[in-house]
């Protein structure tokens, strides 16, 4: 895979296919640019499809210390490559690096589509305060697989009868070859998922924003993205009938349709911002 170099060195390893306006799809927890190859399969020839090896996956870099902004530094340099703005289009936790991208990067982003970012606002289920540190000495013992279930059933919300079935997929040999990324996805989330109202000071952009619930998602999804909305102007929410958490994998198609529709949204826009 040809690779773009971050601002601190690090070499981000992506593919790009097809011609057109640019959408960069932003990796969701526990995956590298795989996880989204059915997605970015059905956009290849309706756009520019960037896929990318988030840091620490896949064929990128992992330059240590860690912090949230290294990640938008890497959007940037894809951005720079590139010469145009982009869609960002992400699903659960990656809409919130794409958030922070949005905000940082400015005009640099045309857009984004977001599907069910995991935001917790309301006081039912928060993510436990010791999430992070508890990854963490989990990983110190290098105690993969107990991380990934503490994930799926203490952030996700999986029942813990489903975790024996999910073990037996291959996909949970991927997540746990990537379990040393969960603490960085914590830092992003930080302050989104305790029960508590969104920070009104973190996010902003001009630019329009597509939140995308599914239908049968839990209720804190449907809480999180109608917050997300409220907060940002320029946001609107639609819910996809019949899906849940799982449609950004499991109905590509219907997503891929609903992101061209996003980016046709920007371009509308981007052009008026130039008329005016």
């Amino acid at each position: 895979m040809p690779t773009v170099t971050s601002a601190d060195g690090t070499a981000i390893a992506y593919e790009r296919t097809g011609s057109g306006p640019v959408v960069v799809l932003v990796g969701t927890a526990l995956d590298d640019h795989h996880g989204l190859d059915l997605i970015a399969g059905l956009l290849a020839d309706r756009c520019t499809l960037v896929n990318y090896d988030r840091r620490g996956r896949g064929e990128s870099g992992d330059t240590q210390p860690y912090a949230p902004a290294r990640e938008v530094e890497d959007i940037a340099a894809l951005l720079d490559a590139l010469g145009e703005p982009a869609t960002l289009a992400s699903g659960s936790g990656g809409c919130l690096l794409a958030l922070d991208a949005a905000t940082a990067l400015g005009d640099r982003v045309a857009g984004l589509f977001l599907y069910e970012p995991p935001l917790i606002v309301g006081p039912g289920r928060p993510v436990p305060a010791d999430y992070r540190e508890h990854v963490e000495g989990l990983l110190r013992e290098d105690r993969r697989s107990e991380v990934v279930e503490y994930f799926f059933t203490q952030v996700v919300g999986v029942p813990a009868e489903y975790i024996g079935p999910m073990q037996a997929d291959p996909s949970w040999q991927t997540m746990c070859r990537y379990a040393h990324t969960l603490p960085y996805d914590a830092q992003i989330a930080a302050g989104t998922q305790d029960g508590k109202p969104l920070p009104t000071d973190r996010w902003s952009t001009s630019r329009p924003v597509e939140v995308v619930v599914g239908e049968n998602s839990p209720e804190f999804f449907h809480e999180g993205a109608r917050a997300l909305v409220d907060l940002l102007p320029q946001a609107t929410l639609r819910v996809l009938p019949g899906q849940d958490h799982g449609a950004f994998w499991a109905a590509p198609e219907v997503l891929a349709d609903m992101i061209v529709d996003a980016v046709a949204v920007a371009r509308h826009c981007a052009r008026g911002t130039a008329a005016g």
